[in-house]
């Protein structure tokens, strides 16, 4: 076997060892933030733009809710964007305090935290911020893919101790119910 030959069987043989090698999430420009509902339908609801940065430093993002598609909603003396269904309403909470805005493979908390959700009934009045959903990501050869997990959203009302660490940690969270939330997945591709 040829020196070449040799090293592509190598390389070949790591690669699908670990297919995550070949299929990496490029943590550069603009990806398509997208809802996908109980239903199959899949929703543009924005962008995610992701910037490299110089050393390896994990990539910084900005998110943008497209207000085409999410729409504006009065509730509890409030404006919100919303992605209204008939069977529930999934509305958008920006993350009120400043953050390092960064996220590559293994760190992905700051971006969940830029996704923050509450959802509603369409008959409920108000918006009820114990009803929050944080979506979990993961990696996968297409893109990230987030879960909604539920999350008690007035925790966000006052700044939190340490600006640099994420409000919701794995404990502050809870996995919901397979097909209980109208939005099943975020995904950004």
């Amino acid at each position: 076997m040829s020196r070449a030959a040799g090293l592509s069987a190598l390389l070949l043989g790591a690669a699908l060892a670990a297919p995550s090698l070949l299929w990496a999430f490029d943590f550069q420009g603009d990806k398509a933030l997208i809802a996908v509902a109980r239903d199959g339908v899949q929703t543009r609801i924005g962008t995610v733009s992701f910037t490299a940065q110089a050393g390896g430093a994990p990539a910084r993002f900005a998110v943008r809710i497209d207000p085409q598609v999410m729409q504006d909603h009065f509730l509890s003396m409030r404006e919100f964007k919303c992605l209204p269904a008939a069977q529930e309403i999934t509305c958008f909470v920006p993350y009120p305090y400043p953050q390092p805005g960064t996220a590559s493979a293994g760190q992905l908390q700051w971006l969940e935290h830029s996704l923050l959700f509450f959802f509603k009934q369409p008959a409920d009045f108000g918006a009820k911020l114990w009803n929050g959903m944080i979506f979990k990501f993961t990696v996968t050869p297409t893109g990230l893919v987030g879960t909604p997990q539920a999350v008690d959203l007035n925790r966000i009302g006052v700044p939190p101790d340490n600006p640099n660490e994420p409000s919701y940690g794995a404990f502050d969270r809870d996995d919901f119910t397979p097909g209980a939330r109208w939005v099943q997945q975020l995904r950004i591709e």
